[in-house]
């Protein structure tokens, strides 16, 4: 199972300064972005900076991904190909703008070919796909669906609000159900949970742990972040917390004694039932704390 992205740090391709600093920093996951972070006139030459920034020492076991242009546009195809010889390098492709499953095959397509002529192993690049218009919100169970390159998805809410209309706030109640469809959809396909994006309000501390907080409680396995300051927030509030973790040690531990006795459904000493589900939950608590548990 792939290492949780709690955190995924964004930065211009087109400065490799500020693209070494983000893998540095300590994210989960790093972004460097062909897309918005470059202006038009500047694509030719920010391909050439990003595959120089990945002969860097530092990407050898980090998880850097790089956002291509949306598919369709001039731009993608062109990304895609200039970023062959850097195959290697890259945990993933970040798919920008994605309304329907045929823009996640056309990558995926494009990969196969370009895995093969670079001897990258088959399927070794993974895609993110992006939800940021209604259309891509109302498509993401059939994109989910559409490729096992597909890790999983990612909200865009800066261009869904402008879409929809609406103004984006700390506690994202006017997302509500935008979140809730895409963690349904990726579930739905066997992805893994999708990651939040990001909380525009770059400065602001308390926005950002209560962004970050109901993306969890919603069922976001992480958080895009656009700032240093914001990575120390967002990583605490989606790690395990000493009392999750207590909890979980004493379901394990309960668990453990009482199917011993042939039992699997018991109450603890709280009140608190038990039975095969909690205690997977449990377990993939534990897991994602490091704890090795008896599965």
């Amino acid at each position: 199972m792939s290492t949780p992205i709690r955190t995924l740090m964004f930065a211009p391709a087109d400065d490799s300064r500020k693209s070494l600093k983000a893998i540095g920093i300590g994210a989960s996951a790093v972004c460097l972005d062909l897309e918005d972070a470059v202006a038009k006139t500047a694509k030719v030459e920010a391909r050439g900076i990003v595959s120089a920034t990945l002969q860097d020492p530092s990407v050898l076991g980090a998880q850097v991904h790089v956002r291509i242009n949306g598919v369709g546009t001039e731009f993608s195809d062109d990304d895609l190909d200039a970023l062959a010889p850097s195959l290697p390098r890259l945990a993933g492709l970040i798919i920008p703008m994605v309304e329907e499953p045929d823009q996640v095959r056309h990558v995926a397509d494009r990969l196969d070919r370009l895995e093969a002529a670079h001897g990258v192993e088959p399927g070794a690049i993974r895609l993110i796909a992006i939800a940021e218009t209604a259309k891509g919100v109302l498509a993401a169970a059939a994109v989910a669906a559409c490729s096992p390159r597909l890790r999983t998805l990612l909200l865009g809410p800066a261009d869904l609000s402008n879409d929809l209309g609406i103004e984006l706030t700390a506690d994202g109640y006017e997302l509500f159900h935008v979140r809730s469809q895409l963690v349904l959809a990726a579930r739905a396909a066997g992805l893994e949970n999708p990651i939040d994006g990001p909380y525009l309000g770059l400065s602001d501390d308390e926005g950002t742990e209560t962004s970050a907080r109901w993306a969890r409680r919603l069922g976001f396995q992480g958080k895009m972040v656009l700032h240093p300051r914001q990575l120390p927030i967002v990583a605490s509030v989606f790690a395990p917390s000493a009392t999750e973790i207590a909890w979980a040690e004493a379901v394990e531990a309960a668990f453990v004694e009482h199917e011993a006795r042939g039992v699997s459904a018991f109450q603890l000493e709280d009140g608190t039932f038990v039975d095969y589900p909690v205690v997977y939950r449990a377990r993939a608590i534990l897991r994602d704390a490091g704890i090795a548990t008896t599965d």
